[in-house]
């Protein structure tokens, strides 16, 4: 039996054991300043593994916030460390990062969830719970790669570098923090809920916000005013219009077949008034513009600053009371990996091996941390993971199991082919 066939039967009998892992890790809630129990739950698993382990705050290199690629508004991170661990190879094969998450996002009304967001509860085949799909099946996935191949006495020739970061759900800084620590590598693969399809492209994303200005006035005499909150509408409008515009040509290109809107602007937050009886003459509107791989986040900013201005010169009450576009809070960079790329063939042909059918190759559909690695780490990066794209942020979040079986086969293939095997020589050297 060869190495790839004791890793993927190594694999197969960890069902039970990655089920009670993942289940464990759902079961800590780990949203934003709340990671730490995760992330301990993590450490103890990669210092089983015989993992070197780096792990520090955020707080302790001073230099993150100053950073052009830190766009982040939280202030104290104290006692939620990012995690790197480390399996060194002989020095003859490429370097490889597995990069994922721990933070998850809130998990909304309760009252959504069939039953508690972190019940980690096992039904039909599938994990249900906050951050099973996005990304805590991801992170076991790798752990279980990672496990088959050195339980195997497999030896690597290449650095395996393990991440599990925080503050990947509000722009990245736990991965920024990682590549100012100098851990940059030949290759990457993040898995995010891909549904087991590949993205060699990542949108990136910004947050913006939008203040439009009205006339207050009593509601009895509401004709006296100008309600900021319909003068919301075509404000809404006109980002419909500037959506189509920048989604006409993306929607031409091969990735993107399958992708709705390869780059959405979105509307999250409405807020205007402060009293039923008055004309309210403020509405604020936050939201988040998508960016394409082809494009600069400077050359999106300055598409939309454009078009907001052209608003308001075409508008009657606009040219006398602009709308003011204001950039803030978070902040992913787009990404792109070129389709002739060695690790995104390697990636293909061990999906083959291990599901019997041609993989999907699309563009994400959303951004990842892998726009920082490859922008800041000079990290070329594939997004490939379990989990159900479309279950990310939903209530009623669950992974399939066997998906992540397979991802972790598929990734564990990947790594040895990518970091390459250190075989042992005879007495002559030869091996």
């Amino acid at each position: 039996m060869n190495e790839k066939k004791r890793v993927i039967g190594y694999i197969r009998s960890q069902k039970e054991e990655i089920v009670w892992l993942l289940k464990k890790l759902v079961q800590q809630p780990s949203t934003r300043g709340r990671e730490e129990k995760a992330q301990a739950i993590v450490v103890e698993k990669c210092r089983q593994l015989g993992l070197e382990i780096d792990l520090w705050d955020l707080d302790e290199n001073p230099q993150l916030k100053k950073h052009e690629g830190f766009h982040c508004d939280r202030e104290e991170f104290a006692g939620n460390p990012n995690l790197v661990a480390v399996k060194r190879g002989s020095g003859k094969g490429k370097s490889l990062i597995l990069n994922g998450h721990i933070d998850v996002v809130p998990e909304g009304s309760r009252s959504d969830w069939d039953d508690h967001p972190y019940s980690g509860k096992e039904m039909d085949g599938k994990i249900y719970g906050r951050g099973t799909t996005d990304m805590k099946g991801g992170n076991v996935a790798l752990l279980l790669a990672m496990e088959a191949i050195f339980v195997n006495d497999i030896r690597l020739q290449g650095d395996l570098i393990f991440q599990s970061v925080i503050e990947e759900e509000s722009g990245g800084a736990g991965t920024l923090a990682a590549v100012l620590k100098e851990y940059k590598a030949d290759g990457a693969i993040i898995p995010e809920p891909t549904s087991m399809k590949l993205f060699p492209y990542q949108q990136g994303s910004l947050w913006f916000r939008l203040y439009i200005r009205g006339k207050s006035a009593h509601g009895g005499t509401r004709y006296e005013g100008v309600n900021a909150i319909e003068l919301a509408h075509p404000v809404m409008e006109h980002l419909k219009g500037l959506e189509n515009e920048r989604n006409k040509t993306l929607k031409n290109e091969t990735l993107y077949q399958g992708v709705e809107i390869p780059v959405p602007i979105n509307i999250g937050v409405c807020k205007s008034g402060n009293w039923p009886s008055s004309v309210p003459d403020l509405a604020v509107l936050e939201g988040r513009f998508g960016v394409s791989p082809y494009e600069t986040v400077e050359e999106a900013m300055k598409q939309m600053e454009d078009s907001i201005q052209d608003l308001n010169s075409k508008h009657s009450w606009f040219s006398e009371k602009p709308v003011e576009l204001e950039w803030f809070g978070a902040r992913w960079l787009p990404s792109k990996m070129d389709a002739s790329h060695p690790l995104l063939s390697l990636l293909k042909q061990n999906y083959r091996e291990v599901m019997k059918e041609e993989p999907v190759v699309e563009a994400s559909p959303w951004g990842t941390d892998g726009g920082i690695l490859s922008a800041f780490g000079d990290t070329p990066v594939l997004v490939f993971g379990p989990g159900i794209t479309e279950k990310a942020h939903d209530s009623n979040e669950y992974i399939v199991i066997d998906d992540i079986l397979d991802a972790a086969e598929i990734i564990a293939l990947t790594i040895m082919d990518w970091c390459g095997i250190e075989r042992p020589c005879n007495e002559k050297g030869v091996v």
